[in-house]
């Protein structure tokens, strides 16, 4: 290989890891048995710029070393059954390992799990050891875990939801936008909302992580500042829920462009930050999921007046999409 002195560019960044490492732990407490499964993705940044410029794999921890390590720590960890928790002592124990890295990244997926009711009608209890997959919703967390110059360890954490899928079928009208040369699409007073929520949150701080000192380095404490996190993931998903599902007393009398899902939005940021302390931003992207009414006037029949619209066809593409950030004072 040539000298690097002749190469016309410097390695500026690098990071490598293993991706979709999927994962399924029973944690078996009697008589109820708990259930997560996650799709994991760790990636490493450090001193490992040799790999690339000299082909020197000396200081390579091999990804198939990095998948065993998650399937260890989701053995040991007594954290496994909360996203931010496990991440957090993942990449933790992935510093502590070894000294040459200094950042891990780990991005984790948790499809939703819940438990069966079983006996008589209105009179159901949870099974203990028996499940249902409960739809395509699914939980994810974002950690970046940094070893300072000092040596110390420090973690940011973005959370949040995906694929909430959710449709109300009145209180939504769309009247008042633009019209100009470009305009086909007719105001409607009513008509149905649909959307796949997406929803993610950060942490307010950059959080403190002790560094193990125990031989393994598998010694963690979950940090004050998360400790709560699946509280704060079900106020999140409630409150998204129940937004979405009263606020329309406003929808159908104000006229402004797409304002029951711009204003459903931000209604929803406001009361993430308002009920969660320990959250500094969130970020809602809503796509537009159609539902359009089916014509039947060559047959006779009213199937356009929103009072009578009851058959659509659901369409997917082109879809609208609206998103935006709301950020703690």
């Amino acid at each position: 290989m040539s000298d690097s002195t002749t190469q016309p560019g410097i390695l500026t960044s690098a990071r490598y890891g293993k991706d979709k490492v999927r994962v399924f732990r029973v944690v078996r407490n009697r008589p109820l048995h708990d259930v997560v499964e996650y799709n994991v993705q760790l990636l490493l940044e450090g001193d490992i710029a040799a790999s690339y410029t000299k082909a020197d794999n000396s200081v390579v921890v091999a990804t198939d070393s990095m998948k065993n390590i998650t399937y260890y720590l989701a053995k040991m960890s007594p954290h496994i059954l909360t996203p931010e928790h496990f991440a957090l002592h993942l990449g933790t124990h992935i510093l502590a390992t070894y000294s040459h890295i200094h950042k891990a990244l780990v991005s984790i997926e948790k499809l939703r799990w819940s438990r069966i009711p079983v006996g008589t009608e209105g009179q159901e209890t949870l099974h203990p050891h028996s499940f249902t997959r409960d739809g395509e919703e699914k939980r994810f967390v974002s950690v970046e875990v940094d070893k300072k110059s000092d040596g110390s360890l420090e973690g940011k954490v973005t959370a949040g939801l995906t694929d909430l899928l959710v449709l109300k079928t009145t209180g939504s009208g769309f009247t008042g936008f633009i019209q100009d040369a470009y305009t086909t699409l007719t105001e409607v007073s009513d008509r149905i909302l649909s959307t796949s929520v997406d929803v993610s949150y950060t942490y307010k701080h950059n959080i403190p992580i002790p560094f193990p000192t125990d031989e393994r380095r598998l010694t963690f404490d979950v940090p004050a500042e998360v400790k709560h996190a699946d509280e704060v993931a079900r106020r999140i998903r409630k409150s998204t829920l129940d937004v979405f599902a009263v606020d329309e007393s406003e929808s159908v009398q104000v006229s402004q462009e797409f304002w029951p899902a711009r204003a459903t939005l931000f209604k929803m940021a406001q009361q993430v930050v308002a009920e969660n302390d320990d959250v500094e931003t969130v970020t809602y992207t809503l796509p537009n999921k159609h539902y359009i009414p089916v014509d039947m006037r060559y047959i006779g029949v009213d199937n356009l007046t929103p009072s009578k619209a009851e058959v659509f066809m659901p369409v997917s593409a082109p879809s609208g999409l609206i998103s935006a950030t709301i950020s703690r004072k």
